[in-house]
């Protein structure tokens, strides 16, 4: 009786169900199966995703044993031990999605037959009652701490039980509307009405510690039609609030959702929950839910979001920081947030059809969102710093594989945001050559849109409507031709004057129209062969933030259309660009380069460069050419140094070291993260001691435990003092001061500790300096004993 429901529920194909709906959002996209991307910016990335990307990372799910997590749940592979986090099933959804998108781009047998094998090992696995959890269900011997002893016992905290079922769940969409095959999707209805029967008020009151299943439900109620969906969905909303253990700012549980109006916490979480009440709130009508995310999208865009559309300032908890602290070097700015933000606004302009939602999802796509993957789709970012002194690189992989496999799903789908339509209004959200195939109440059309976007301003849009049909063409006009950065006043062009209206032509003829809600529109009974065409201006834009973010203080930042930009170590003379300054009224050309990071603009301009000298505090300038390169092209030559936003006051600017012993010495540590040791002699001086814009090693999570650093210098000196600067991050971060610290010089193959005459202090926001007897010696090193219940770092090591 079971099955037959099951199978009676999803007979109707989703659109079909579609029309059912009560109630859904105003504004629906326009599905990227019916948008063709031609042009040589998208359609290139698109396809790296499908050919490079997507059996990359397939292989990467096998090797790393997140396939064989399914098959010894299932008990067809021997063993108990499974990888290293508890949702890393989800690595596997999310390619299964993203394969699902691709295929419903291009057929191709193969990869089908291979979902489907994969999806026979998932459902193996998957327990009587639709309980589908592998590090439960493979009842090792010693259960990962983070399950608990039941199901659904640590779900609001580190389980992920309902986190997997939500990647389950978008994944089963997927892979139904791309194939018409149920076989994953009954995998997720036997599930997800599993989820229906334990969870609700009177029952598990419980909410998912990382959201993500409210958005699969919502996608499950409109494959399937079964309300119960939605109405779990509100319920795991509504349930979220304080009085429960494991509730707080971290997984946005310290209110209940509708009184919340600012952004706190993981900032994935937050975003994925942000989306959730979107599409709840229009499936529901709950008008509720709007005040609260309309407000926390004003926190968002006002106070908290980096110029590259990358959200989350500290790796503290992945998270949100306070209002307009926005360090640039430890940015976290993950890759998964920045994909939750695109989804979040695009739900937002779909609620409300203003384009200053779609602003803000251009500038995170074309920039926080796509330097995530390499140009070759099998590098990735997990963080997007906008300041790096050369100690972040892509990886092949990571433990927590979750932004590699965001990016694989999200790509694909790229072609969806680009048109969106409510009845009869048609908009152009999105400039992109393409061809898209849309049906409207009045007919069906077809737009062919042309461009070099977005190295280009010029745009060229052909109507063909099946038959003259008359609607309303809605054409965003980007704030950025506007000289306006983002909405709200975080960031301003520097340069800003009076800007002429864009002017619209109708096959050669300029076009009357009407600006609303940031579009330009244009109602008329459109015919066959309708030409639109307009050039948005691509002058470079010098943009500053607000006296507030004090990060960005005597910058600017470059753009150029909707892309960001930044200079990096390669383009620049000693591969250095934390020395340089460019003054704000600095003339900057952009040149295409075809052959340079598979074809880009580049932007290049006058500056000056600085370096520190012995013995003094004056500065050597010198004068050089400048280069900046798109920021989502950055770290695609190996590690170096890059930053964001360039100073135009030489205080800003951090000069190139002087030649002192410290800098010339080989550094070594007792932490193998060999990227961190490049702080302890780059001669920054730091603020104070969790100072985020400067570098700084750190031993986290080690405690109590005895550490070192070692100078190796480049010959015998004879020395007689030091000096340090800890890195304490208190009072979220896990550094503290150290309990106590001690040089030793080596003599032969043995480190004797100096005789000191001064004591060891250990103080925060200042350097410690010790003297001692003086040794002539090849190398000195630094113990420091760790706190008993925090790791400790340093800033900064000076050797005198």
């Amino acid at each position: 009786m079971k099955l037959c429901f099951v199978i009676l529920s999803l007979t109707g194909i989703s659109t079909m169900v579609q029309g059912q709906l009560k109630r859904d959002y105003p504004i629906q996209p326009v599905a990227f199966t019916q948008v063709q991307v031609t042009d040589n910016f998208w359609a290139p990335k698109i396809r790296v995703n499908a050919d490079i990307t997507i059996p990359y990372t397939l292989e990467q799910c096998q090797k790393t044993g997140r396939i064989d997590n399914f098959k010894r749940a299932a008990h067809t592979l021997p063993g108990d031990k499974m990888t290293e986090y508890t949702f890393d099933d989800t690595d596997v959804y999310k390619v299964i999605e993203g394969a699902s998108y691709s295929l419903q781009m291009k057929k191709d047998p193969a990869l089908e037959k291979y979902l489907d094998t994969l999806i026979d090992i998932i459902g193996a696995a998957q327990e009587k009652d639709g309980y589908l959890y592998t590090f439960r269900t493979v009842n090792a011997a010693q259960p990962h701490a983070w399950i608990g002893s039941r199901r659904w016992e640590e779900e609001e905290d580190l389980s992920h039980e309902l986190y997997n079922s939500g990647h389950l769940f978008e994944a089963a969409v997927a892979h139904y509307q791309a194939t018409g095959k149920r076989n994953l999707l009954d995998i997720a209805v036997k599930n997800a009405d599993l989820l229906v029967q334990t969870f609700g008020f009177g029952k598990e009151e419980r909410f998912p510690g990382h959201q993500i299943v409210e958005t699969g439900l919502t996608k499950m109620y409109r494959v399937t039609g079964n309300k119960s969906y939605l109405d779990l969905a509100k319920f795991f909303l509504d349930v979220r609030g304080p009085g429960k253990k494991h509730s707080g700012e971290y997984n946005q549980s310290y209110k209940k959702v509708v009184d919340q109006h600012e952004a706190v916490g993981h900032a994935v979480r937050a975003t994925y929950m942000y989306t959730g009440m979107a599409d709840v709130a229009a499936l529901t009508g709950d008008r509720q839910y709007l005040h609260a995310i309309d407000d926390i999208w004003h926190d968002v865009v006002e106070k908290k979001l980096y110029i590259t559309g990358g959200i989350g300032a500290t790796g503290n908890g992945e998270a949100f920081g306070k209002p307009y602290d926005l360090p640039n070097m430890s940015a976290y700015a993950e890759t998964c947030a920045a994909i939750a933000n695109v989804y979040w606004n695009s739900r937002m302009f779909l609620l409300h059809g203003d384009a200053k939602y779609i602003d803000i999802l251009e500038r995170t796509l074309y920039n926080g969102l796509l330097s995530g993957v390499s140009l070759s789709g099998d590098r990735f970012f997990y963080p997007n710093p906008l300041m790096s002194m050369g100690q972040h690189q892509r990886s092949a992989w990571f433990g927590c594989a979750c932004c590699i496999s965001n990016m694989t799903r999200f790509l694909p789908s790229m072609p969806g945001y680009v048109y969106a339509q409510n009845k009869n209004d048609l908009y152009v959200n999105l400039f992109a050559g393409n061809t898209a195939n849309i049906t409207l109440p009045a007919g069906k059309v077809q737009l062919v849109q042309q461009t070099n976007y977005p190295w280009d301003g010029k745009v060229a849009i052909t109507v063909n409507p099946a038959k003259t049909t008359p609607f309303t063409l809605h054409i965003r006009i980007p704030e950025w031709a506007n000289d306006k950065p983002v909405p709200g006043n975080l960031y301003f062009d520097a340069d800003s004057s009076a800007q002429q209206a864009l002017v619209i032509l109708l096959n050669g003829k300029p076009l009357s129209y009407k600006t609303e809600k940031g579009y330009a529109v244009l109602q008329r009974s459109w015919k066959a062969g309708d030409k639109i065409s307009f050039e948005f201006p691509m002058q470079v834009q010098k943009v500053l933030a607000s006296t507030s973010v004090t990060s960005d203080k005597d910058r600017f930042a470059l753009q150029r259309g909707p892309l960001m930009y930044c200079l990096e170590g390669p383009d620049n003379k000693d591969a250095a660009v934390q020395n340089i300054v460019v003054d704000k009224n600095a003339v900057v050309n952009a040149v295409y380069k075809p052959s340079m990071l598979n074809g880009v603009t580049v932007l290049e301009m006058q500056g000056t460069a600085a370096s520190r000298q012995l013995n003094t505090d004056q500065l050597i300038s010198t004068t050089q050419m400048v280069t900046a390169i798109p920021y989502y092209t950055w770290a695609n030559r190996g590690p170096s140094e890059m930053t964001v936003w360039i100073p135009y006051e030489a205080s800003a600017a951090r000069p190139k070291p002087a030649p002192t012993i410290a800098s010339k010495s080989k550094v070594s540590a007792s932490t193998p993260n060999k990227r961190m040791y490049l702080a302890l002699n780059d001669q920054y001086q730091p603020l104070n001691s969790q100072d985020n814009n400067s570098m700084y090693l750190h031993w986290w999570p080690k405690h109590n435990t005895l550490e070192w650093v070692q100078y190796d210098f480049d010959q015998e000196y004879t020395v007689s003092g030091s000096e340090v600067y800890w890195y304490d991050d208190s009072p979220f971060g896990g550094c503290r001061i150290p309990a106590s610290w001690r040089i030793l010089y080596k003599q032969g193959d043995q480190w004797i500790p100096v005789k000191n005459t001064t004591p060891y202090s250990v103080q925060k926001d200042k350097y410690d300096s010790v003297q001692f007897e003086p040794v002539k010696t090849s190398a000195l090193k630094l113990e420091i004993q760790l706190p008993v219940e925090n790791a400790a770092g340093i800033h900064e090591w000076i050797v005198k």
